[in-house]
């Protein structure tokens, strides 16, 4: 295993990962930028993971590998291979996405150019299980303005969080707080980062994001890819079950009475005050804020529903 400092740290977590996982360390090694440690976080697998990490980490001194020794849920493995990084930059990696073998090289170059970006990340193309290309991911969104309440304003409309998996300035990580444990916390933390900077999107296929049945989109969001077109037959009743969602970024939600939507609104409300901005931009983001929540105001009453339910007529909680 490497002891120097890369310029770059990419962070794997991964759990139960065997299918896809070897084509997504290979997309990552084969990449023509070579200076950066891939650390690995298994969740604690049940499936082969920790076998094929094992053996990578043995033919590849850039691969660092840890092996939780219980499943600490999404956020936290998340966080965990952020928190052993330490890199002028930093990555995270999917155990079932690729990349283009240029996309780091390239990301890096537009960073190290471009000093008022803290992200760059690239166009999208969505595949399936063998690899097969199913469609261009069209969401765009105008994360490189320079007034910090449009790119708030703009990351509150429906995505998929892929800049997540861009190249980020690990200084404005460090200004944010880590991934919380609820539905939606991945795009809370995409939401908090740009307001600490610019995102720049290289107009170039260079990510190729998987889609199957294991993974949390197909699990919490029915009928995605018509969520990702803007097709107008994805409605209010297509949304994720933000109980289950909570569980799956954090284990410890399990049974617990949880207020998903309430807490969503207020990691919004966070983002705003806690974040580099004037009253005005704040009373922007504010405004921003009550428009999104226009239509869906019966989610937060839901929430109180089954509180009530709970608490008065004794029922469990279904998670």
């Amino acid at each position: 295993m490497s002891t120097s400092h890369p310029k770059l740290t990419i962070g794997l977590p991964v759990y139960n990962g065997e299918k896809f996982l070897q084509q997504s360390i290979d997309s990552l090694l084969n990449q023509t930028f070579s200076d950066f440690h891939l650390i690995i976080c298994n969740n604690n697998s049940t499936d082969n993971t920790d076998e094929i990490c094992r053996n990578y980490a043995a033919q590849d001194d850039r691969i660092i590998y840890y092996h939780n020794p219980s499943n600490i849920g999404c956020a936290c493995n998340f966080n965990r291979v952020l928190k052993l990084s330490r890199s002028q930059y930093f990555k995270w990696a999917a155990y079932d996405d690729l990349h283009a073998p240029d996309f780091l090289s390239k990301c890096i170059q537009i960073l190290e150019d471009n000093p008022d970006y803290i992200l760059c990340h690239s166009h999208t193309l969505l595949i399936d299980e063998d690899d097969n290309f199913l469609q261009n991911y069209e969401i765009k969104l105008q994360t490189h303005a320079e007034k910090p309440e449009i790119r708030f304003h703009e990351l509150l409309t429906k995505h998929f969080c892929y800049q997540l998996y861009g190249v980020i300035r690990k200084t404005a990580l460090d200004k944010i707080p880590p991934m919380g444990g609820y539905g939606n916390a991945d795009g809370i933390f995409v939401l908090r980062l740009a307001m600490q900077g610019k995102f720049y999107e290289i107009p170039e296929y260079l990510f190729f994001a998987r889609c199957h049945d294991q993974q949390s989109l197909s699990m919490f969001f029915p009928n995605f890819l018509l969520f990702t077109n803007n097709n107008p037959q994805y409605s209010l009743d297509d949304l994720p079950d933000f109980y289950q969602y909570s569980v799956w970024f954090d284990s410890s939600n399990q049974g617990k009475l949880l207020f998903p939507h309430w807490r969503i609104l207020k990691e919004y409300i966070n983002s705003i005050t806690h974040s580099p901005l004037t009253f005005h931009q704040q009373l922007s983001c504010c405004r921003s804020i009550i428009q999104k929540l226009a239509g869906t105001e019966f989610l937060l009453f839901k929430d109180l529903l089954i509180a009530f339910k709970v608490y008065f007529l004794r029922q469990k909680i279904k998670v």
